[in-house]
């Protein structure tokens, strides 16, 4: 076996924290995660640090903010000069491969990536805007030489079934580790119906089922989707419980580092006129777990996390050494007890449907937005106004918003102290931010369309 554990990726598209029985969902919707998550470290306070496709896929790609590599809304492609995990693990002997959905090229590319487009990855079988180039039961993806690919079964189902025949290939050559990163489209919505397309049979298992306290009271278009998206993760979680199975079957489980994220999550048009680009719990907050080498029995972490933490964390665990221009941090020594120098909040940037960031704590969520940016054109803004304040201990579904109240003020500074740093430590330039003046719609205006999302 190699000296090195091999490293694989398992991403979803727009999947909520709270589908995972990890957070309390009652449907039984993921037990292969959750037995996972029980025996290897459940990041318990993971957040996207961009709740929009390729901004999180930058940050994922690079350990770096969006603002940092330029990635900061969709259709601007990842630069080619910019290293990403393919690159560091590449570079460390591993055989790198890519499937699935990538949307980091340029604009205008749906179907085929251009070779200087893929970020270094040597393997390829991958669409960039999969919900164009695929259907639930139409799944098509291009190779590495930009060849047209279709795979039979359920769209999970078929690119799991695709990484298992990589993983097994990779299998029969014991001495080189592999990195394999896997980006699945489920349960994001299918953009050319406007619908959540579970598999046959799977949406009427969850008719009238239990529905998150958020959407009971903000409604949206809960009631019509939810069916469906619960289906999308139930196949979801049977397609990892797959891949976890075709790992012990090659006799490499225990050699092989598991991380299963998400990109971001899904409020169902409740917190603005779409799915996501919002600074809420319902967009940010995503399941995460890994599992294998370095994880096993590590529990559950309940400091904040981001997606820019893990490229560090798993070239941290793999042995291969993490580029200090990273902005993302290894989580590891969390799992040894060394926490008193870790960030209390998470940070988040807020693009497309406004300029907006964000901190988020284990108690308050504190946001703001320019109100003369455009979060289509402009990365960032000199000026922000406060846009919320929740306390997370009274109002964990983010109901009741604060900021305008007297007797919040004073947690409105601290937060708004500790959001300007997060931004300037991030790159940022200082920004002026603006006690809130009038209060909020509660509706975010949207002002870049929701194709290819």
């Amino acid at each position: 076996m190699p000296t090195r554990p091999n490293v694989l990726v398992f991403l979803t598209d727009q999947q909520r924290w709270d589908t995972t029985g990890l957070h309390g969902n009652p449907l039984g919707l993921t037990p292969n995660l959750d037995r996972a998550g029980a025996e290897g470290t459940h990041l318990a306070a993971s957040f996207t640090c961009q709740p929009v496709c390729a901004p999180a896929r930058a940050a994922l790609q690079t350990g770096l903010y969006p603002t940092t590599t330029g990635c900061f809304r969709n259709g601007i492609a990842l630069p080619a000069d910019q290293p990403t995990l393919a690159h560091h693990f590449g570079g460390a002997g591993y055989r790198t491969g890519y499937i699935g959905k990538w949307h980091l090229a340029a604009h205008g590319v749906v179907g085929p990536v251009p070779p200087e487009q893929r970020g270094g990855y040597q393997d390829w079988l991958a669409a960039n805007l999969l919900e164009f180039t695929s259907r639930p039961y139409d799944t098509v993806v291009y190779d590495g030489h930009g060849v047209r690919r279709k795979l039979p079964g359920y769209r999970a189902d078929a690119l799991t079934d695709a990484a298992i025949r990589w993983v097994a290939d990779r299998a029969a050559e014991p001495d080189q580790p592999f990195f394999l990163f896997l980006s699945l489209l489920e349960p994001h919505h299918q953009n050319t119906s406007g619908d959540y397309p579970a598999p046959d049979g799977y949406r009427e298992r969850y008719t009238d089922a239990w529905t998150p306290p958020d959407l009971r009271a903000l409604g949206g278009t809960s009631a019509q989707h939810l069916p469906g998206y619960y289906g999308m993760v139930k196949r979801v979680d049977e397609a990892y419980g797959r891949l976890l199975d075709a790992l012990t079957s090659l006799g490499i489980a225990d050699d092989t580092i598991v991380a299963f994220t998400s990109d971001h999550g899904c409020h169902f048009r409740t917190r603005n006129g779409e799915y996501k680009r919002s600074p809420h719990d319902a967009s940010i907050r995503v399941p995460t777990v890994l599992r294998g080498p370095g994880f096993t029995g590590g529990g559950r972490v309940n400091r904040p996390v981001t997606t820019v933490d893990l490229p560090p964390t798993l070239l941290d665990a793999a042995g291969v050494d993490v580029p200090p221009s990273m902005q993302g941090r290894s989580i590891l020594p969390l799992l040894h007890g060394a926490a008193a120098d870790w960030p209390e909040e998470a940070f988040i940037q807020v693009s497309e449907s406004q300029v907006g960031r964000a901190v988020r704590t284990n108690r308050w969520l504190y946001a703001v937005t320019a109100p003369d940016a455009d979060g289509w054109t402009d990365m960032s803004a000199d000026r922000y106004r406060e846009d919320c304040l929740y306390d997370l201990k009274a109002d964990p579904d983010q109901l009741n918003n604060l900021i305008h109240a007297a007797s919040h003020r004073q947690v409105a500074d601290t937060m708004r102290t500790r959001l300007v740093s997060r931004m300037t430590a991030a790159g940022e330039p200082v920004p002026e931010i603006d006690p809130a003046t009038e209060r909020p719609s509660g509706q975010l205006i949207i002002t870049a369309t929701d194709a290819g999302q």
